[in-house]
């Protein structure tokens, strides 16, 4: 197995709690939600950690060297991140989060008899768990749906990877639907940029009109090495951010993409948020933070985003600090779940992006599509494949 589990107690339900006296109609549908997971008490932070970093999708090193290295990072890592979780309250509120998202994707779609389970990544509960409670329920088919609207090696790949292996150690087996991406998605797209209409008329409100105001798409980072080894994710994001301001329709406004959250000495995809938090600093910018690439509120979103950065641009001289919200159970976003979910089941059986089939570019080879050996989308030119130059008001 890619994770070592060092907590053996039983996990939590991984379904999301239905009334058990409806009956809906037709096949059975399993929904497994995928997420990262994280800590539910002070005692997980350590062995949650060190099952982030024993992933070989994380911590890219011989097999052989990886148990040390991923002991003494989690070790190092430990002492911060007990403190960001003691300002949560003592744990990660990801897996409460997940199942309300869990119940309103039951809730939109009525037209299905689904059911929603949970399969965490590297705390409970894990893929095993849910693997071993969809059996149960025995349904006609399963849906993989990861809450990373960009597909990554690091996340969504290393997590079909975890319930592939679950599956099979579960003896479950039945016709799956994977669906690796949804970065552009009408849907996903259309709730995402009304919550940055709402977050850039509420900061607008708050600041003299004088002060000009930045939006930063802040994504999770990724070691530049990996998206030069065909990760498609920089990528993703990227048409992520271009899309919410094709529907924006704002040309004035001044936005940038930053990716936030280092955790390697390793050279990482730029601009850091960090850097462009200082450079609004040394400009007299006020800044709009947008979780581009969150769909629910965590610890990078709860306490990077909100307290350290904010405190980092209190000292920068940020004229103006706002941040806009993780869609979480919006219904925008819970519609636009169910939508990929019914058109889903329209198409055969096996992978699919948003649009059906491969929406990845030649060069990105670790799209799954292109592990399947399927024919890459005409696209831009080998220049446009590059990372974008970020675009930066007068």
């Amino acid at each position: 197995m890619t994770s070592l589990t060092l907590d053996v107690r039983p996990g939590p339900a991984t379904s999301a709690p239905m009334d058990q006296n409806v009956t809906k109609p037709g096949p059975k549908v399993a929904i497994v939600l995928m997420n990262l997971g994280g800590p539910d008490r002070p005692e997980s932070v350590y062995p949650f950690l060190l099952n982030l970093f024993l992933d070989p999708a994380i911590l890219r090193v011989p097999f052989f060297i990886r148990p040390l290295l991923a002991r003494i990072i989690a070790t190092a890592r430990k002492k911060p991140a007990s403190e960001n979780y003691r300002i949560l309250g003592g744990k990660s509120p990801l897996l409460e989060l997940t199942i309300e998202q869990a119940q309103a994707l039951e809730a939109a779609l009525p037209d299905v008899n689904a059911r929603c389970f949970i399969a965490m990544r590297y705390w409970h509960p894990f893929s095993e768990e849910a693997a071993a409670d969809v059996k149960a329920w025995d349904p006609d088919e399963v849906i993989l749906l990861p809450l990373y609207p960009q597909h990554s090696t690091t996340t969504t790949g290393s997590s079909f990877t975890a319930w592939r292996e679950a599956a099979a150690a579960a003896g479950l087996v039945k016709p799956t639907r994977s669906i690796c991406c949804y970065h552009s998605d009408t849907g996903f797209i259309a709730d995402e940029a009304q919550a940055v209409r709402k977050a850039i008329t509420d900061a607008r409100a708050q600041l003299d009109p004088a002060i000009s105001l930045r939006v930063l798409f802040s994504a999770h980072g990724l070691p530049e090495s990996i998206i030069k080894a065909g990760d498609p994710y920089q990528q993703q994001v990227e048409r992520t951010v271009a899309a919410v301001l094709r529907h924006l329709a704002m040309p004035e406004l001044d936005s940038v993409i930053c990716y936030q959250s280092r955790a390697t000495p390793q050279k990482w995809i730029g601009p850091s948020t960090e850097d462009e938090i200082e450079r609004a600093g040394h400009e007299k910018v006020a800044l709009l933070v947008v979780p581009i690439a969150f769909v629910s509120e965590h610890s990078e979103t709860l306490v990077e985003l909100d307290v350290e950065y904010r405190e980092l641009a209190d000292e920068a001289g940020v004229p103006g600090y706002f941040r806009a919200p993780a869609q979480n159970s919006s219904p925008g976003f819970i519609k636009a779940l169910a939508d990929l979910v019914r058109r889903s089941l329209t198409r055969d059986h096996g992978l699919c992006s948003f649009a059906g089939p491969r929406t990845c570019y030649k060069p990105h080879t670790d799209c799954p599509h292109a592990r399947a050996g399927a024919e890459a989308p005409s696209g831009p030119t080998p220049a446009e494949t590059k990372p974008i130059e970020i675009a930066r008001a007068a």
